[in-house]
């Protein structure tokens, strides 16, 4: 079955960097898009950025756009997700999704936790 299992997640001063990543299984993972999504305390989950599986063209919620950049490894079916220039707004739990066949598949997520 479809597995997601996300990692890279932490504690971040407010200006610095995480890269997370996504390892995939279950599945053929180059023929899919793939995306992260985040959710704050409280708050609803929000997409973050998404890359297609035909042509790795990538799309970004604006709140991100210029600072976070999506990336796959195909060989390794696995998913990045380089975060800079964090800010306190960006805590939140991170999550991978897949969506096949019209059914979301997710990870278990991992926590970024920016201090200002």
């Amino acid at each position: 079955q479809v597995q997601l299992v996300e990692s890279g997640g932490g504690l971040v001063q407010a200006g610095g960097s995480l890269r997370l990543s996504c390892a995939a299984s279950g599945f053929t993972f180059r023929r899919y898009a793939m995306s992260w999504y985040r959710q704050a305390p409280g708050k609803e989950r929000e997409f973050v950025a998404r890359i297609n599986w035909s042509d790795d063209n990538t799309s970004y919620a604006a709140s991100v756009k210029g600072r976070f950049t999506i990336s796959r490894d195909k060989a390794k079916n696995t998913v990045y997700l380089q975060m800079n220039s964090l800010k306190p707004e960006d805590t939140a739990v991170y999550y991978c999704n897949v969506r096949i066949g019209g059914y979301d598949s997710w990870g278990q997520g991992t926590q970024v936790t920016v201090s200002s």
